[in-house]
């Protein structure tokens, strides 16, 4: 980790040894080779109690771990939106395919497994819809983007942008065509 470079410099810098600065910042020596090595990370307290006696801001003292958080995140926000999106679009097949043989094979009572499997591909839609709200993607150029770990270049998102509440109008409008399909072929089977 950055910060632990940077105490070392610091430190260094300031003529003082491991056991100077952990006298300073009132932490042990073997707590302050610990940070220098990258093996522990500086509390609050002690990052603010190192600022001060360094005469550096947080920022400067944190930056490369700061950057190097956020890509962490935005990792861990794309391995999960790619997780739930392959969950939900098999899911959502399942979901599909199953509805008529369902009701070919149990009739009535097709309604209750179908109506399970339905309930979890709505849950792994709602995550999935999640994670897109927290990183404000809507059209298929950002979603097909942030699963590659890329973002839209500021023309291209704008673009995008403008594009989002046709897309909306033309979702809602075949979701509603889908289900009535659905919902027709279910009725003409279990009343056929």
């Amino acid at each position: 980790m950055e910060v632990g470079t940077q105490i070392k410099k610091y430190r260094i810098g300031m003529n003082l040894s491991q056991e100077e600065l952990a006298d300073k910042v009132y932490v042990s020596r073997q707590t302050v080779s610990n940070w220098e090595t990258g093996k522990n990370y500086p509390d609050i307290h002690s990052l603010l109690l190192l600022g001060a006696l360094f005469n550096v801001s947080l920022d400067q003292l944190v930056k490369g771990d700061v950057i190097a958080m956020k890509e962490r995140i935005k990792e861990t926000e794309i391995k999960k939106f790619n997780r739930y999106a392959t969950v939900f679009g098999i899911l959502l097949i399942a979901t599909a395919a199953s509805a008529v043989p369902l009701a070919l094979w149990l009739k009535i009572y097709a309604i209750i497994p179908w109506g399970i499997l339905f309930g979890i591909t709505l849950f792994f839609c709602v995550k999935v819809e999640k994670v897109k709200k927290n990183n404000d993607i809507r059209t298929y150029k950002e979603i097909v983007a942030f699963s590659e770990g890329r973002r839209l270049d500021e023309l291209t998102q704008q673009q995008e942008i403008g594009k989002r509440p046709y897309q909306s109008f033309l979702l809602a409008v075949a979701s509603g065509l889908i289900t009535f399909i659905i919902c027709m072929a279910l009725f003409r089977l279990l009343t056929g």
